[in-house]
């Protein structure tokens, strides 16, 4: 059994809200793995955070509305886990969502309000969702002791907010 790390959210339009943003941590039979990403093709990861929208590995009944990640976007990942959280770490090919290897990426929350508005991580106090197109690094981390998800220092990056394999 592998552990399956869930962004739910419906397909974002201005005509209608949000369903959910809602990240969950179910077990099932192989990986999932869920992350934000800009609207459209192309995206400014940082100008994004307030209207992102959730990409997934592949369909699963617990993300529904979410976008599939573009084929070739994510290079690695690496699933672990710790008291109070669990995670996803890896590479990314920014090109493959048309993201610029010039942007300095940004942060996807639930800190506040969230970025966007109304995330969280299903059954996990608190989450923090980097993706970082210049340096070729994605995470995501879900806490249950939120003081393992940094979320005031997205500037520091994912090596050192959620620490694991960017290989």
């Amino acid at each position: 059994m592998a552990l399956f790390l869930i962004l739910t959210a419906a397909t974002y339009n201005y005509a209608a809200p949000a369903i959910n943003l809602n990240a969950n941590v179910v077990t099932l039979d192989e990986y999932t793995l869920c992350t934000f990403l800009p609207r459209t093709v192309g995206g400014d990861i940082g100008a994004s955070e307030s209207d992102a929208i959730a990409f997934c590995s592949q369909d699963n009944p617990k993300s529904p509305g979410a976008n599939m990640i573009p084929p070739g976007f994510i290079q690695t990942w690496h699933y672990a886990t710790g008291e109070g959280y669990v995670q996803f770490t890896g590479t990314i090919d920014p090109t493959a969502y048309g993201l610029s290897k010039t942007d300095g990426g940004g942060q996807y929350d639930n800190q506040g309000g969230g970025s966007p508005p109304g995330a969280s991580c299903g059954g996990y106090e608190k989450f923090v969702n980097l993706i970082e197109p210049d340096i070729g690094y994605f995470c995501i981390r879900c806490c249950s002791d939120a003081s393992l998800c940094e979320t005031g220092h997205s500037t520091d990056g994912c090596q050192s907010i959620v620490p694991g394999n960017y290989t």
